[in-house]
């Protein structure tokens, strides 16, 4: 079995100002609410340049340190609600900036036929394969879901995934502190040792 390559220094292209400013473009077109800090995205374009080098000088430093999340709620269609946690802004720009360098690192290892949430794969492409697999005779689709996944997820098992790929510690911990930032609800902290909060980058909220 073929060795899996791991990375060693990734923070310093995290922190580039050229990947902050599209982690920024990203964020920005998303838009969505203030987290706990209340800093929304217009005020954050307000002095953006200062907010983007205030935010690599804390990651250069070693300073950042991922903040809790404000907690808020959806209806699903069956009548329930959906807990999302809000990261600020701030949180979800470095989150995007991360996400852009290791990302297309553990991309080439998935599953061709995976499209979910994945850039350049779409749910055309998935109809596309779903009529192939018809056309050559297959005759039964399997539609299942694992009830509250994300809640339930393991930090250690996780984070021992992640860490079969990314080596820069930098990094690590960064995606560690993400996961035990904790949540903010009715001014309330509640730790967060198990799950993975949804609400960051893919969502408008």
């Amino acid at each position: 079995m073929k060795p899996t390559r791991r990375y060693y220094s990734i923070i310093d292209k995290v922190y580039q100002m050229e990947n902050l400013q599209e982690a920024w473009k990203q964020v920005r077109a998303n838009k969505g609410s203030a987290g706990i800090d209340g800093e929304t995205i217009q005020w954050f374009d307000f002095q953006q340049d200062q907010n983007l080098r205030e935010i690599q000088r804390f990651l250069i430093q070693n300073r950042y340190k991922p903040q809790p999340a404000l907690r808020h709620y959806i209806p699903k269609d069956n009548g329930k609600q959906r807990p999302l946690g809000i990261p600020t802004v701030r949180d979800r720009i470095v989150q995007q900036a991360v996400r852009q360098k290791i990302e297309p690192l553990f991309d080439r290892a998935f599953y061709s036929y995976s499209y979910g949430f994945r850039k350049g794969h779409s749910q055309h492409q998935a109809l596309a394969t779903v009529k192939r697999a018809k056309r050559a005779g297959y005759e039964y689709v399997i539609d299942l879901d694992i009830q509250s996944y994300f809640d339930n997820i393991s930090h250690a098992i996780l984070m021992d995934k992640v860490r079969e790929k990314i080596a820069d510690g930098r990094i690590l911990d960064l995606i560690e502190g993400w996961l035990k930032a904790g949540i903010i609800e009715d001014a309330q902290f509640y730790g967060t040792n198990i799950s993975s909060l949804q609400g960051g980058l893919s969502r408008r909220y």
